[in-house]
């Protein structure tokens, strides 16, 4: 196995939205891909012609496209192994389903719906808790391993609709090797004779899943938790074949927030926080659900977060490139339990990506904010609000909407400060402050900054008293960036008469 070229897939069913678990599964086999110089598939499992959801498709494409998981090989990306739909392949599924028939791996079942729920209501009156269709049960069904072959022939040639079921070993031990959770063992008397060919012609995920891997030559299988219990399945398939099986790896649940149960797109309606990586309409309710493209995310904080629920890099290290984290990543480091969701780290992630993203970017990204906010800026002047306003801000548009005061002189002043700061003697201390400012050629922040100080030794009062009176004037808030920033972005003639204006309306509040 290890001197074959590495090749991973991510088969994602085209259901409806792509959910940020499935996004990540794209992810660990993308970054297991890149780390081992292999190949990053993407293939649709689109068997199930009954659930296809119009533009699930093209929104899995898009999803991952954001993320900067770009597949190697799939639909409209091209590649030698194609085609990467199923429903594209589906002429070639019946040919593996009769060579397991051939060979006593599997067998025709002709069973009506009537007799299936007349034999499974039988096993729960006999004490059954999980009726199935199984190694003793089939004795007593309509296949081809109970009708002569005579009998088996005419059915078919009758049309009467039949299934193609695998025929499971009785008693038997399967072992299958988990690069995640190590050896799973079950027995054969615990699983059922799984539908492998549909009476509609098309194959069930089960067969359609073994015989793309192996044509694909897909070397390791990264997926879901939840295709656990089918494990022993496809390791018993690629048996049945003498085919050599990939490498398995499960990878643990993402869950709750209070770690109670799989997290659902309910628990993100219910708290608030989007469990898509875009927003996504589903077509047929036109119900609308959020995601974190849309809300404001960076796609390099959303990946960032994602890596790191149930894989540990080893190291105190949390923000990564993608770049690092291709680095970083080892199967062996995915642990087994569940990873509990935390929406505040998320944000966190993205205030982190926020204040580390150069002013001039940020500006572009802000623009369309402020603009749709009434209100034009150049490049420069948004840089620089951006440079200010990024420590205190969780997402691209908060450095808009949080700082009105930008953009326009404040109509209203913060109650707490003007009651707890602004004296009987306040006004005239701004005046004198004011007078000070007027006097400042170069209206850069540190030269505010010198006058003010000098300023305060002068006149002997305290910063206390003068600098919340000062940013309540310019602003009308009671907290925000460096004053003398703020001011030296607004300009002399701005800040001058915010003050002037300012000092005017609290005095006439007050008499």
């Amino acid at each position: 196995m290890s001197e074959k070229r590495v090749r991973v897939r991510f088969a994602p069913s085209p259901t409806g939205p792509l959910h940020m678990g499935g996004v990540r599964t794209a992810l660990y086999n993308y970054l297991f891909a890149k780390k081992n110089g292999g190949d990053f598939l993407l293939r649709i499992e689109d068997t199930d012609q009954t659930r296809f959801v119009p533009g699930a498709e093209a929104y899995i494409r898009e999803a991952l496209e954001w993320c900067g998981i770009v597949p190697d090989e799939g639909p409209d990306y091209g590649g030698d192994m194609g085609p990467y739909r199923q429903s594209e392949r589906k002429e070639m599924y019946r040919e593996y389903a009769d060579r397991l028939v051939d060979a006593g791996h599997a067998y025709f079942a002709f069973d009506t719906p009537e007799e299936l729920t007349e034999m499974r209501e039988r096993l729960k009156k006999a004490g059954s808790s999980s009726p199935q269709y199984n190694a003793i049960t089939r004795e007593s069904m309509r296949n081809s391993l109970t009708l002569s072959k005579d009998d088996t022939d005419a059915l078919i040639a009758d049309g009467v609709p039949y299934v193609i079921r695998f025929k499971m070993p009785r008693n038997e031990e399967v072992r299958v090797h988990d690069a995640v959770r190590g050896w799973v063992v079950v027995n054969t008397h615990q699983l059922d004779d799984k539908v492998l060919f549909k009476s509609d012609g098309m194959p069930t995920y089960h067969l359609a899943n073994i015989v793309d891997d192996h044509t694909m030559e897909i070397t390791h299988v990264i997926r879901g938790e939840e295709w656990l219990p089918s494990a022993p399945l496809h390791v018993l398939l690629y048996e049945a074949f003498g085919w050599e099986a990939p490498v398995f790896a499960h990878l643990p649940l993402l869950l709750k927030p209070d770690g109670n149960g799989k997290l659902s797109k309910r628990d993100g309606d219910r708290l608030g926080f989007p469990v898509f990586p875009l927003d996504w309409t589903d077509p047929a309710t036109g119900e609308k659900s959020s995601g974190y493209r849309e809300r404001g995310y960076f796609p390099e904080a959303f990946i960032n977060m994602l890596a790191l629920l149930g894989w540990n890099p080893g190291t105190p290290q949390e923000i990564f490139s993608l770049e690092e984290l291709v680095a970083a990543f080892s199967i062996e480091r995915v642990g087994k339990a569940g990873a509990k969701f935390d929406p505040d780290k998320a944000k966190w992630f993205n205030q982190q990506y926020l204040r580390s993203a150069p002013d001039a970017e940020l500006a572009e990204e802000v623009a369309p904010y402020v603009k749709a906010l009434g209100h034009e800026k150049s490049p420069e002047f948004l840089a620089e609000m951006c440079r200010l306003m990024k420590e205190r801000a969780s997402f691209i548009r908060e450095m808009a909407e949080n700082g009105p005061y930008f953009f326009a002189a404040p109509t209203d002043y913060d109650e707490k400060t003007v009651k707890k700061k602004w004296k009987e003697q306040t006004a005239h201390i701004m005046r004198k402050l004011t007078t000070e400012f007027k006097g400042v050629e170069d209206f850069s922040a540190i030269n505010l900054e010198n006058v003010f100080k000098s300023f305060l030794e002068k006149e002997g009062v305290g910063m206390g008293a003068v600098l919340p009176n000062l940013r309540v004037l310019v602003t009308g808030e009671g907290m925000g960036p460096g004053m003398f920033d703020v001011m030296s972005l607004l300009g002399k003639a701005e800040s001058v008469e915010r003050i002037e204006k300012g000092i005017e309306k609290l005095e006439n509040a007050a008499n």
